[in-house]
């Protein structure tokens, strides 16, 4: 019956749901969580280098042990108190399980901690920086300047992100992008010092995509985005992954700027399409506007399905509350893995923190992981050469399973999971029956000067348009 098949919803929720946040050139809040106001990230980012660097063919053999003279600092910058604190808090808690887990330690809290991996001591710094690029520009300043910090963890947001990627450059540290999800952070503005823990959004797309045609029927698409890069990038992605797997857009995209309050005239043009579904790309409060533009004006009927991935375990009961049954796509739910280390993240947030883990709870825990398996592979060499020598194609065991780090455009391919929503009322967040593990691999989005270390990967796009 084709009601039935149109179960599933399709709003990208490509900013921070990624996100996990906005882009390069503004600050997103995710419809999942929408701020009435967000900082601006800094108009400029550090430029690249004059030279391409090579990704490294092997990695760093691992070292006997580790030991250093002076203890590592590594910041993380996280949103505290922000507009994305909500999330921000999740990274919060991860962040310091995965420093316990991986050397052993008691889980610590606070803005100070210490963790000792064989005879080498780590020092573990927290800044807020309230999803705003100027305050995490501060904040990152501080940490390599004063604090003396050779590896840099954060953060939330994607444009935030962006701004400290110059940084990282231009001081010649480490950053471990976690959980901004923007491809251009590991595409267009790839820089050689900054890695991901996190997805990308086009993982993203990739997940959904093949459930929506070829599990949910739905192969006709319409999309709308918001008129800048942010927009541009999540329509694209959208458009070629589901196109890949025999989808078919059957009208131009649509964008409106981004502080579009009524969508009449923007949406008229896809009235009469009779599509499956509207995708769309958005973030913010003016989402609401726009679902109802679409509805007064037939986009959206009970032929034509509107949807997402599943969001965070707060938000969720208010985005899916006519959901139930319906089967869709996550990033990390913790009832989702079946691994050792992903027990010890559940039984951690709930001893340590008094909840359950939420949607970026790993990936605050892989981002520590990581940096403590690159510096066992230096042998405790914090400079970045060594780092990025260890870190280009490095694989370890998260919550989520196993994360690989591909030494060509730094992607962390990793697993992503199909869900179907059973209820939003459980006590413990148990929200959802495990359906399936995906583990998408997006193309090398890499331009210019470093197009030529993608190597033999897929590039540009899965169609090869």
């Amino acid at each position: 019956m084709r009601k039935a098949t149109k179960l599933l919803m399709l709003l990208v929720v490509l900013a921070l749901l990624a996100a996990a946040c906005g882009d390069s050139e503004s600050d997103e809040t995710t419809t999942a969580a929408p701020a009435e106001t967000t900082a601006a990230p800094a108009e400029t980012t550090a430029a690249p280098a004059e030279t391409t660097e090579a990704p490294a063919e092997t990695t760093a053999a691992p070292a006997a042990g580790v030991s250093c003279d002076e203890p590592i600092t590594i910041g993380v910058i996280t949103d505290l108190t922000g507009a994305l604190a909500l999330y921000g808090a999740h990274i919060n808690r991860g962040v310091p399980i995965g420093f316990a887990y991986a050397t052993g330690g008691d889980v610590q809290t606070g803005t100070e901690q210490t963790y000792m991996l064989d005879d080498c001591e780590l020092r573990i710094v927290f800044k807020d920086d309230q999803t705003n690029a100027e305050l995490s520009a501060t904040a990152a300043r501080e940490l390599i300047e004063i604090e003396g910090a050779e590896i840099i963890i954060g953060s939330v947001s994607s444009g935030v992100t962006a701004t400290l990627q110059g940084i990282a450059r231009e001081n010649n540290v480490i950053l471990i992008a976690a959980p901004a999800a923007a491809n251009d952070i590991t595409g267009k503005d790839f820089d050689p010092n900054t890695f991901r823990a996190s997805r990308n959004n086009y993982q993203d797309s990739i997940a959904l995509c093949d459930q929506f045609v070829n599990s949910n029927g739905l192969k006709t698409f319409v999309q709308i985005a918001p008129d800048y890069s942010f927009g541009y990038g999540g329509a694209a992605a959208w458009k070629d992954a589901c196109t890949f797997f025999g989808g078919e857009f059957i009208a131009d995209d649509v964008f409106a700027p981004a502080d579009t309050t009524d969508f009449t005239s923007y949406l008229s043009p896809l009235a009469d399409t009779d599509a499956d579904a509207l995708l769309v790309t958005w973030a913010g409060s003016t989402f609401t506007a726009l679902d109802q533009a679409a509805r007064d004006l037939g986009v959206l009927d009970e032929d034509t399905a509107l949807g997402s991935p599943f969001v965070d375990n707060f938000v969720l009961p208010v985005f899916f509350g006519q959901a139930i049954g319906m089967t869709s796509v996550i990033l990390y739910h913790y009832t989702a893995p079946s691994n050792p280390v992903n027990d010890y993240l559940v039984d951690q947030v709930a001893a340590s923190f008094d909840t359950f883990p939420d949607l970026f709870d790993a990936d605050g825990m892989n981002a520590a992981i990581m940096a403590v398996e690159a510096l066992k592979a230096t042998g405790g060499a914090a400079d970045a050469d060594s780092l990025k020598a260890a870190l280009e194609g490095i694989s370890f065991e998260g919550p989520k399973g196993l994360i690989e780090v591909r030494p060509e455009d730094h992607v962390a391919v990793q697993d992503m999971y199909i869900m179907t929503l059973t209820n939003l009322d459980d006590p413990e967040s148990k929200f959802f029956d495990y359906v399936d593990t995906v583990r998408p691999e997006p193309p090398c989005l890499l331009e210019g000067e470093y197009l030529s270390r993608c190597g033999d990967l897929p590039v540009g796009t899965l169609t090869g348009g």
